[in-house]
């Protein structure tokens, strides 16, 4: 698979201009069998909030701090993963029968998550065990919507995305699955 990067956009209910640049890619080449997600944000990061570092761990309610999101769905199939990823290296995966229904946390070992700030930006890239999953293993071909909720120095978020449908932000709408992976 050739890495697939995007840009990502914030939701039009809500902005940050600390974020100049905001751009996601997912990678397998080199990586297998995980597969490669990885975030950048070029801008005045220094006013924004990133989770502390700490032991990594499993963890619910990410998304209520900055948190960077992939949503993975084999194609023709109405069930998805999503994969939440803290700087903190906390993370959580769930996997959904439909569009927010049939939530179940599968058993998959922990993606390493590697966070990294400069004066220029920020970036975070998570390892994602794919061939823990066998319905995203076996699938020829992935649909991924990558988003994250970035929380300014105010305490106020920001959702971003490759794609925003309807007029609040919901990353869980299967038509902003806009990427097509091949695994292969």
């Amino acid at each position: 698979m050739k890495a697939q990067e995007s840009t990502l956009r914030p939701h039009p209910t809500s902005s940050c201009d600390a974020i100049r640049r905001f751009g996601a890619a997912i990678d397998r080449a080199a990586h297998a069998p995980d597969w490669r997600i990885s975030f950048r944000i070029e801008g005045a990061t220094s006013r924004l909030r990133f989770p502390l570092p700490g032991s990594a761990r499993r963890n619910h309610g990410l998304w209520q701090h900055t948190c960077f999101e992939a949503f993975l769905q084999a194609d023709a199939n109405d069930s998805y993963y999503e994969f939440n990823f803290a700087p903190s290296g906390d993370w959580a995966a769930y996997r959904f029968g439909g569009r927010r229904i049939d939530p179940t946390s599968p058993e998959m070992p922990a993606p390493p998550i590697v966070f990294k700030r400069s004066m220029a930006g920020c970036e975070l890239i998570a390892d994602v065990p794919i061939y823990a999953l066998p319905e995203l293993a076996a699938a020829p071909v992935v649909r991924a919507g990558l988003s994250a909720v970035v929380e300014s120095e105010d305490g106020n978020l920001s959702w971003w995305a490759l794609a925003h449908a309807g007029d609040k932000p919901d990353f869980h709408d299967p038509s902003t699955f806009v990427l097509r992976v091949t695994p292969g």
